[in-house]
């Protein structure tokens, strides 16, 4: 049997005044219920990163500034990935790509998932996500969970943030199960096949 796969769950956002925490904790909290993986909070604001400044990729030259390589290193732990992804407009946050692209060799060929959460569910910061994904050689996997519209505005301090993930949990149940499951099926699949 192979090993349970390690799945980093990476805030994307770094700002003061972040949301990215309420959904962060929540998506933790689901994904540990299971026992098919185990899950880490990696928060980018522990990196410290600057912005890329490396000769090129760590694809074709090790990374010179010790922050890059403790970044990769990290990554390097993980068998696939779940991303809370807020939306600024209509892409990932600039930490987010910044930090993307301070690795290279440690993303290939592992399953990642999203979280998104703004206006429209973070729908289209997702599938930006999905696109810089396949050009890092992830697998993008086609279900994630979308927190927008109403729901948002129930849980986000700018829509009166009295409610809690808990009110809204029952709309998001079903997508972050469905997305769960095929991180799993992903997560397995390449973990076997990165071995082999």
């Amino acid at each position: 049997m192979t090993a349970t796969p390690r799945i980093a769950i990476i805030i994307g956002s770094t700002r003061e005044t972040r949301f990215a925490d309420t959904p962060a904790q929540w998506m933790l909290e689901t994904a540990q219920a299971r026992d098919d993986m185990d899950f880490e909070l990696v928060d980018l604001r522990d990196y410290d990163l600057p912005l890329f400044n490396e000769a090129a990729s760590n694809l074709w030259a090790p990374s010179a500034d010790p922050r890059a390589v403790k970044w990769q290193e990290k990554l390097a732990e993980f068998d696939g990935y779940i991303f809370i992804v807020a939306e600024y407009n209509r892409s990932i946050t600039g930490a987010l790509k910044n930090a993307l692209d301070q690795a290279y060799k440690e993303w290939n060929r592992k399953p990642m998932a999203a979280f998104g959460y703004g206006g429209l569910g973070g729908a289209r910061a997702v599938e930006h996500l999905r696109t810089i994904a396949v050009e890092l050689q992830m697998v993008p996997l086609r279900n994630a969970v979308h927190l927008g519209g109403g729901e948002l505005m129930k849980v986000h301090p700018m829509g009166g943030g009295a409610g809690t993930m808990a009110d809204v949990a029952p709309v998001l149940i079903p997508s972050a199960t469905a997305m769960l499951d095929e991180l799993a099926w992903w997560a397995y699949a390449t973990k076997v096949a990165r071995a082999a």
